[in-house]
């Protein structure tokens, strides 16, 4: 007569899969019954007590490593061990928060690249009359300045925030990208660029304050690929910037100023 269930009747009655004991077996979690006269392995309730244990721990995001040691450990080394594990999953949690979160601004591009104050830039500048390009251009420029001068973003920000808050400024602004569809030599852009470089002088604020500027020039090669990004695409807004920085730097101002 048989003692005790199969495994495929263990595997059931614990509520995992036969492949699952195997494991649990291999890893030294539960002892693997010896056979019976007629070559069967019997499960009986003490196998199906440390089953059961093993399948309640894992389940609850105990690593199967750490099992064994705990169902082996006394009363106190066992909630120790327990405390620790919560520990581990409340930082897992925390983390798969986050990247829900992420997923969810992913249905809105600006935010799951720019806090919710650049967003709020772009967001204004539809208003202000800049068309879709514009806007795109100024997105990206914000995306390369977090990422490749984070020190300076604040400060880049607040030039944004600065220009459209001045109506000169934003008309300006608005000129220059349209100054896309002018000739490269067209002498117009020297015209606006004088006017830009006077509109940075009649407003300071427009360059940013000392802290920004600072960390700006000493990121002079990544400034440099900021503000030549998309320079193939927009030629004429490159050479505009640099008319208006060389009027800048001929007024006694140093270090970058403008962005497009």
């Amino acid at each position: 007569m048989r003692n005790g269930v199969t495994i495929g009747q263990a595997a059931a009655f614990v509520g995992v899969t036969v492949k699952a004991v195997r494991h649990y077996h291999k890893l030294g979690l539960a002892r693997e019954p010896e056979r019976d006269s007629s070559g069967y392995r019997g499960y009986g309730s003490a196998e199906l007590l440390r089953l059961v244990q093993v399948r309640t721990l894992a389940g609850a995001g105990v690593p199967l490593a750490e099992i064994g040691p705990m169902l082996d450990a006394d009363a106190a080394r066992f909630a120790a061990t327990l405390t620790d594990v919560e520990r581990r999953l409340t930082e897992r949690i925390d983390e798969l928060v986050a990247r829900r979160d992420t997923l969810h601004r992913l249905t809105d591009g600006n935010r799951a690249l720019l806090p919710d104050r650049a967003c709020a830039v772009l967001d204004r500048m539809p208003g202000l009359g800049f068309g879709p390009d514009y806007v795109a251009a100024q997105r990206e420029a914000l995306i390369l300045a977090r990422a490749l001068v984070p020190e300076g973003f604040d400060g880049f920000l607040a030039q944004l925030e600065n220009g459209l808050d001045d109506p000169e400024y934003v008309d300006l602004a608005k000129r220059g990208w349209e100054a896309e569809s002018w000739e490269p030599d067209d002498p117009r852009i020297e015209e606006l660029a004088a006017a830009m470089a006077a509109r940075y002088l009649a407003n300071p604020a427009l360059l940013g304050d000392p802290a920004s500027l600072r960390a700006w020039t000493k990121a002079s090669a990544q400034y440099k690929l900021i503000n030549n990004h998309r320079q193939d695409q927009a030629p004429v807004a490159a050479r505009l910037t640099a008319l208006t920085e060389t009027r800048l730097r001929a007024a006694g101002v140093r270090g970058p100023h403008t962005h497009r």
